[in-house]
């Protein structure tokens, strides 16, 4: 099998940041899994060099046989996704799950006429969102903070809460990608996206002065120079926690709380959906955060007159 040499190229060159004491030991084994299986594979050559290496080493630190067909034998493989990634989110840890078994189902020893095994499927937990009296008062929190730990406290909530991103998301936007328009509405673009993305308006004021800084920078910490910043946001909640029994800073809450409070305000589904770059049935998951509306309002709806 002859790659390009671009791929090529990442595979022999790669070494995981932080290596861990075992990657000399692991890493042609890591190499030759990634570099028989990566023109075959849907997913990005980086990808799978991460995924092989963490189930790599764990496998290694399990006492198991440093032999790529043991590492990916389907119990192999299932038992890492359960004890080995549990710092992972449910959904990531599936996600690694589905590379390993493509990379398998890729390889020689699949035609040995093994079955394939049943799906598994890790349970979607929708983070609850943040009452909104907690809101309130972590906003008063976020302001009452100095220098820059203000201005990143706010451009998370404004970004997070305010206009419904993930933390990949948020990661990414830089001033560049806020737009003010005539009406004082602020639009962001996102890279890799065509959504509508539209700021709350009491959040508008907080990205407008984001807009006004010179140069191109991040918005949310723009004194880092990458956007893959290692431990962004864990590092930066974990030095500003709030203060009067107040929870801590969650980018997956404050985008919930932004999902429910659209979904409150009966602003139509689809339009909160493509906002949100997800399906109108993956919002069903949120609804039960709603408030019901009182008998008064919904026969004024269903009627056919204004609230």
């Amino acid at each position: 099998m002859t790659l390009d040499p671009a791929t090529s190229a990442k595979i022999t060159s790669y070494r995981p940041q932080n290596a861990p004491p075992e990657w000399d030991h692991i890493c042609g084994h890591v190499r030759m899994l990634v570099a028989a299986s990566a023109e075959r594979s849907p997913y990005r050559v980086e990808r799978l060099l991460t995924a092989t290496t963490r189930l790599a080493v764990w496998c290694h630190r399990s006492g198991l046989p440093d032999n790529p067909e043991v590492w990916l034998r389907h119990e192999t493989i299932d038992a890492f996704v359960l004890t080995g990634c549990t710092d992972l989110a449910p959904s990531s840890a599936q996600t690694y799950r589905s590379w390993l078994r493509h990379m398998r189902a890729t390889l020689a020893w699949l035609e040995r006429g093994e079955q394939t095994p049943p799906p598994m499927k890790a349970p979607k937990k929708v983070s609850p969102p943040y009452s909104p009296a907690q809101l309130s008062r972590l906003r008063g929190w976020a302001e009452h903070l100095s220098g820059q730990a203000r201005d990143d406290a706010l451009a998370l909530m404004a970004l997070a809460f305010g206009c419904g991103l993930t933390s990949g998301e948020v990661a990414a936007v830089r001033t560049g990608h806020l737009h003010r328009l005539d009406s004082g509405a602020i639009v962001v673009t996102v890279p890799g996206t065509e959504r509508l993305i539209v700021c709350r308006a009491a959040w508008e004021d907080i990205l407008a002065q984001a807009t006004d800084r010179a140069g191109d920078a991040f918005v949310f910490r723009p004194g880092r120079a990458s956007r893959h910043a290692k431990n962004l946001f864990s590092s930066w909640t974990a030095r500003h926690r709030p203060t009067g029994g107040l929870p801590a800073v969650s980018v997956r809450r404050l985008r919930s709380s932004w999902i429910v409070e659209l979904l409150s305000a009966r602003i139509d589904v689809g339009v909160v959906a493509a906002a949100a770059g997800t399906s109108t049935s993956a919002l069903a998951r949120y609804q039960h955060f709603v408030p019901a509306l009182s008998e008064l309002t919904a026969v004024a709806l269903l009627r056919g007159r204004g609230r």
